[in-house]
């Protein structure tokens, strides 16, 4: 049994750094706003059939479909930031939540209007080959996906830590009254981090099918575990939600595995339960008085 520990820490490892694509998402959004943007799921379910139809509808090399599903997404998440929820900004928190729920369920109801219960198995772009490494298995897809997250994390920590511009997305970061009183433009920086958000969930979309089928519910799944994912790492922390997805991964691949099964489905939902209960603020976060 233990023998294929390192089989399932590999497996758990791949799918966790998806969990933590969405949750990093999710966080930018958070950390720009305060608001848990709960359509955040049905986003990802969207860049994932865009990438699909300009793939297969319009015959667009895999590369090119993805940057423009990319691009889409974001202009959708600009768009939905600044008609819908810049115009109720002053109210209460719960109106923003609620505005970014049916925003994620008008997305939802539009991928069943188009392609009802339908499933999708998509091709993947690359051959299908397997890596022995002693006795563990790794897939291209686990290559792919790995890979492509972390170049996208060292060009975010990059882009945060290095360029003018992140320095001017951290500041307002920590103060939004600070970053208006010396001349940014807050309102434009929360819909461009909409739209961020947006496109960093249309990139989990985009890895998501290649290897979950699509359906019109996939953002339902998909929200469970970055909400997850986020929870654990903690509220707010952009490296806990790194952290807390690839956590997640593991831990349901070891539970699903050790365990029962039923935990591969349930997991999400646990765990927010638990550190809800046990380490409010998540393994990475502050403790911190925020209106919800």
């Amino acid at each position: 049994m233990l023998a294929l520990l390192p089989q399932l820490v590999v497996s758990g490892t791949s799918t966790g750094m998806l969990y933590a694509l969405i949750a990093l998402s999710m966080t930018v959004v958070y950390r720009a706003t305060t608001v848990v943007n709960f359509g955040h799921g049905d986003m990802v379910a969207a860049g994932a059939y865009a990438v699909f139809v300009f793939g297969l509808g319009f015959g667009l090399p895999f590369l090119v479909a993805m940057a423009l599903a990319i691009a889409l997404l974001f202009a959708a998440g600009f768009a939905a930031q600044r008609m819908l929820l810049q115009p109720i900004v002053a109210g209460p928190h719960l109106s923003l939540a609620m505005m970014a729920l049916a925003i994620g369920y008008t997305l939802r109801g539009a991928l069943r209007l188009q392609w009802g219960n339908e499933t999708i198995n998509p091709s993947r772009p690359y051959p299908q080959d397997v890596y022995l490494f002693g006795n563990v298995v790794v897939t291209t897809d686990d290559a792919v996906i790995c890979g492509s997250v972390l170049l996208l994390l060292a060009a975010l920590f990059l882009l945060l830590q290095v360029t003018p511009l992140g320095k001017v997305i951290q500041a307002t970061f920590q103060s939004q009254r600070g970053a208006a009183l010396v001349g940014i433009n807050v309102p434009l920086f929360h819909a461009l981090m909409w739209g961020g958000g947006a496109a960093l969930g249309a990139l989990g979309g985009v890895m998501l099918s290649l290897i979950t089928p699509l359906t019109p519910d996939l953002g339902q799944w998909t929200l469970v575990q970055g909400f997850a994912a986020m929870t654990l790492g903690g509220f707010g922390s952009l490296g806990g939600a790194v952290a807390g997805g690839i956590l997640l991964g593991i831990t349901e691949k070891l539970l699903g595995f050790y365990v029962n099964t039923v935990f591969i489905e349930i997991t999400g939902y646990l765990v927010p339960i638990l550190v809800l209960m046990l380490r409010p603020q998540g393994l990475f976060g502050r403790r911190a008085v925020v209106r919800v």
